[in-house]
Order: C-alpha cells, then sequence, then structure tokens
C-alpha cells in the first residue's frame, strides 16, 4: 500500500465518527500515514497481556489505545470547536489546511 496524505496530524483534536467510541473526542497521539490510521488518546483501549521484563517486571494486563481509521475520525476546528472537513487554502505560495465551516486555517 503506498503512502498518503492525512487529513489529520499528531496533536490535532478529532471527533470519532464510528465504532464503540463514537462521539467521543480526543487528542491525535500518533498518525501512521502507511497504514493510513490514527492512534487517539482515550479512544479504542485494548487489554494487553505482556510478559515480565526488565522495565516490567511484575508483568501483565496493559491496557492501550489501538489505531483506528482515519476515515473513522474528523477534524475539530480550533475556533469554532465542532467538527469540520478540512479545505485546502492557498496563502503565500503555500497550502494551508483550513475549516470547511468557518475559513478559519488550522494550521500555521
Amino acid at each position: 500500500m503506498s503512502q498518503v496524505k492525512l487529513h489529520v496530524r499528531k496533536g490535532d483534536t478529532v471527533y470519532i465518527l464510528t465504532g464503540k467510541d463514537a462521539g467521543k473526542r480526543g487528542k491525535v497521539l500518533q498518525a501512521i500515514p502507511s497504514r493510513r490510521k490514527v492512534i487517539v488518546e482515550g479512544v479504542n483501549v485494548v487489554k494487553k497481556h505482556t510478559r515480565p521484563t526488565k522495565a516490567l517486571p511484575q508483568g501483565g494486563i496493559v491496557e492501550k489505545e489501538a489505531p483506528i481509521d482515519s476515515s473513522n475520525v474528523m477534524l475539530v476546528c480550533t475556533k469554532c470547536d465542532k467538527p469540520t472537513r478540512v479545505a485546502k487554502k492557498l496563502v503565500d505560495d503555500r497550502y494551508y489546511r483550513a475549516c470547511k465551516r468557518c475559513g478559519e486555517i488550522i494550521d500555521k
């Protein structure tokens, strides 16, 4: 699968559209463009059984966030605080992500 550009980046606040966590908001901890997935804070938490290591001598069950598909999240605008689609806006010979609702440039 070829690497694509995602509409969300690390640090963005996103709204979850589908799944058991639908309706929740969270911060993107990691974007994985090669797999078209994102890891969102507090969303899609799974329990992982780990064996004892030097870092975790006890071992046991650890809860961590699992990746979800980027098509299942929607960017939340920083100005209007609502989920929005991403528009491209040309400013000084460079394209920026912008809010489709209010037109505000998201990253600068």
